[in-house]
Formats: C-alpha cells, sequence, structure tokens
C-alpha cells in the first residue's frame, strides 16, 4: 500500500544525503578531536585512543548514535518506496527509540562521573552543559519515535484488519 500523502523523492533524497554527512561529519570528529585536545599534544596514536577510558566510553555510545542514524536512512528508502505502513517502519522507529534511551543513559552516566569524581579537578561546566544539552535532544527523538511507532504500528494493524475484511 503506498503512503496516501506522497513525499517528493527529491525530499527523501535530501534528507538522506544530510543523514550521510551527519554519520561522515560524527566519524571525521571522533577520530580528528582527540589528537588535538590539549591533553594529547605529545601522547602518541596508542596512548590516545587506546589509555583514554572515557573515549572508550565514547566510542561505545557511538554505536547507538550511528544505529539512529542508520536506521534512520532506511526508514527514509521505505518512505520513498511507499512502504511506511509496514512492520519494518515500526521496528525502524522501535529501534530508534531505544538507542536514544541508550544514548540518555550513557550521555547521562558520564556526566554523572564528571560531577562526582572530576569536579574538584578540572572545570566540567562545558561538559556537564554538552551533556545535558545532548540529552535533552535524544529525549525529544526517543519520545518522537515512540509517540510515531505507536502511530505507525495503530495503522498496520488497522490495514492488516482491512486486508482480512476483503
Amino acid at each position: 500500500m503506498h503512503s496516501p500523502v506522497p513525499i517528493k523523492r527529491s525530499a527523501i533524497i535530501f534528507l538522506q544525503i544530510v543523514i550521510v554527512l551527519i554519520a561522515v561529519g560524527a566519524l571525521a570528529l571522533m577520530l580528528w578531536e582527540p589528537q588535538i585536545e590539549g591533553r594529547n599534544a605529545h601522547a602518541t596514536q596508542f596512548e590516545i585512543y587506546f589509555k583514554d577510558p572515557f573515549l572508550v566510553y565514547a566510542y561505545a555510545a557511538s554505536i547507538a548514535f550511528f544505529t539512529i542514524l542508520f536506521q534512520a536512512f532506511t526508514l527514509l528508502g521505505s518512505m520513498g518506496r511507499g512502504q511506511v505502513f509496514s512492520a519494518h517502519s515500526v521496528r525502524a522507529l522501535r529501534t530508534i527509540k531505544y538507542c536514544a534511551i541508550v544514548l540518555v543513559t550513557m550521555i547521562l552516566a558520564a556526566v554523572a562521573y564528571l560531577m562526582i569524581f572530576v569536579r574538584h579537578k578540572d572545570d566540567i561546566a562545558g561538559g556537564v552543559a554538552m551533556g545535558l544539552g545532548m540529552s535533552f535532544l535524544f529525549v525529544v527523538i526517543a519520545t518522537a519515535a515512540a509517540v510515531f511507532e505507536r502511530l505507525l504500528q495503530n495503522a498496520v494493524d488497522l490495514k492488516s484488519e482491512n486486508d482480512l475484511t476483503v
């Protein structure tokens, strides 16, 4: 079944390009930023990437972030094919919701770590502010995904009921 309000193919391609650019930018930032960080000025590549537990934690959290981007990309692909009202779309939204919840949890755990253990050793205001801002962003994403998931699931259920009666 095709979606009742067709979305222009050019708009979907544009949004997919934006998602790819976000992914490439995030990956480039993740690889480039640790090398220019002040405390890593004279560190070797091994010391930068393998002796910083906070960096390992950030890379682990990035798995959920890139999963969100991938699911959004595939959801847009489903929209482009007119298959919005499908179980695949519901699963994509559910995955986005769960990954956003994982990111909120991991970011708030990092903020708590900063506030408990690093507070007296370093200035943490910037890191805490960025963490809280990103947490808010991912709470909004999780909430929107949950609402759209429920609406889409109801539409898929209604569609399957109509298919059975026809």
